[in-house]
This record gives C-alpha cells, structure tokens and sequence, in this order.
C-alpha cells in the first residue's frame, strides 16, 4: 500500500485519488462533528472518542509501524500542540452554539486560511480562478453560518457570540493544523507512519480530560453504554477523515484538497435535515449550491 501511494505521487491518477478522499473525508467529518454534538457533552463526547482511537491505533503504531527518530519527535511534538488547541476550541465552540451555527463557521473559515498558508509556508501556485472559488466557498459557508444565527432565539445570542468566536479560531486552526500536517506527512518516508503516530499522539489528551472529570464528579456520566458506543464509531469515523484528507494533501495540493473537504457542511445540512430535523429554505439551498460551485471552480481551474 504504501509503496503504491508514493509512486502515485504527482500523476494524474495520483490527484484524482486526492479528488476521491477528500470527499470521502468531507462526509466522514460533517458525521464526526455530529457525533460530538450530539447528545453527550462535547468534552466527554470527543474524551470517548480519543479514548478509543488510542486504543486502536496504539497496537499499528508500536509494533508495526517505524518509530520516530530524531526530528521527527519534535515535528509530532507540533501536531500535538495544534491538534490540542483545535479541539478544545471546537469543544468550546460546540458548548455554546448550536452545531448547524459552529460547524459552517469552522469550514468557511478554514479554507481561505488554508490557500493562504499553502500558499506562503508551502510554496503552492494558485490561479485567480481557484481563489477565486474558494473565496466564493468560503463566503456561502460564512453566510449560512449568519442564515443560523439570525434564526436564533434572542436569549441565546450572548451563547451564540461566544461559540462564534471560538468557531472562528477553530476554523484558524483547521488552517494551520492543515497546512501543517501536509508538511508533516509529506517530510516521513512513509505516510502511514505518520498517521499511525498521529492518531495515537494527538487522542491521549481528551482521554486524560475524560478520566480527570469523572474522577473529580465521583460517577459516570449518564448512558455510560451509549456514551462509549459513541466512541467507538466516532474513532472509526476519525480514521476515515483525518487520515483521508492527510493522505489526500500527500498527493494533491493543500488547498485544492481542502477546499473539497469543506463540502462537508453541505453533508452536515444534510445530516441536520434528515437527522435533527432541521428545515431549509430557499436561501439556504441557495447557499449550499455556491458552495459546491466555489469547491468546483477551485478544481475546474
């Protein structure tokens, strides 16, 4: 596997497959971050979570996979301290606002920041007509983030505002968590490697967090059962998206891959409809067209 994905590297099958796993872990992620809003709190929600993505990746990346040497640590120490202020923000984010209001916000965040970080730190060229379409993507992702805001009730706005402001700073975060572990993933030899001791470095904080709560609240949370079934499918869900759109940026460009995963909030409304019971009108229909039109334009270009 590993040998056929490095020489898929810069051929055009090799961006196609790019194409495929970033849509892939588009819908894997808009189910992640339903999973994580959902009816736990989002702390002990993504503590389940981690909890068993170590559990599972531990065993790939102690005894199958190469360990990392030399500078390779001090890369790891890196997306650990990025993925770690990532997620308490979205865990922040998702406590105070409603998922349908954080989770546009974060994607349409995210991708703007992504092209210009490709751009700089990575050395990528970009066509007037992709940032075009990322700016277009972005901002029918933003503005259906204000279509969910505005159609909240007053007493929550001050909640809403804060969750905002933390939506915002993850959506930064997917910006440099992005730009950074396409270096990352690009710099090992193998990329499962890296994916292996990046599942396992980056899940053992929240796990931490989890024990610390129920040690200091004396009992288990409510639907223990439920909460760790959660879990269990959140982890696995994990491993479909985070790795998909890492290994997609090993052989596509960053932004271009990116800018398709943040598709997933057209799958997140769709989630909302079919699954919370959401409704879309008019203009959020609308909305969602523009942003599968700007995540068009960025690979038509």
């Amino acid at each position: 596997m590993t040998d056929w994905i490095i020489s898929l590297e810069g051929t055009e099958a090799g961006a196609r497959l790019a194409i495929l796993l970033a849509l892939t872990s588009a819908l894997a992620h808009a189910c992640f971050g339903a999973l994580q809003k959902g009816r736990h709190d989002p702390w002990l929600a993504r503590g389940a979570m981690d909890a068993f993505m170590v559990l599972l990746s531990a065993p790939v990346a102690l005894f199958v996979v190469p360990w990392p040497r030399g500078f390779e640590w001090l890369v790891m120490v890196g997306v650990i301290a990025i993925h770690l202020a990532y997620k308490i923000a979205m865990a922040r984010a998702y406590s105070q606002a409603a998922y349908t209001v954080v989770y546009p916000v974060v994607r349409g965040v995210g991708p703007l920041a992504t092209l210009v970080f490709a751009a700089a730190f990575l050395g990528e060229h970009y066509v007037p007509l992709q940032w075009f379409g990322v700016a277009v993507l972005s901002g029918a992702i933003l503005m259906l983030a204000r279509l969910n805001f505005g159609g909240a009730a007053v007493p929550a706005r001050a909640a809403l505002r804060a969750g905002l402001i933390w939506a915002f700073a993850g959506g930064l975060l997917v910006a440099v968590y992005t730009t950074y572990d396409a270096w990352a993933i690009r710099l090992m030899p193998d990329p499962f490697t890296f994916l292996a001791w990046f599942f396992l470095m980056t899940s053992l904080d929240f796990p931490l967090m989890l024990g610390y709560r129920l040690v200091k609240a004396r009992q288990m949370p409510e639907a223990a059962g439920a909460l760790a079934a959660r879990g269990f499918i959140g982890a696995l869900i994990a491993f479909v998206s985070f790795g998909g759109v890492m290994l997609g940026t090993r052989l596509g460009k960053v932004a271009e891959v990116a800018s398709l995963r943040e598709t997933s909030t057209l799958f997140a409304a769709a989630i909302g409809w079919l699954v919370l019971g959401e409704r879309s009108g008019p203009a959020k229909i609308l909305l969602m067209g523009l942003i599968a039109l700007g995540a068009i334009l960025v690979q038509a270009a």
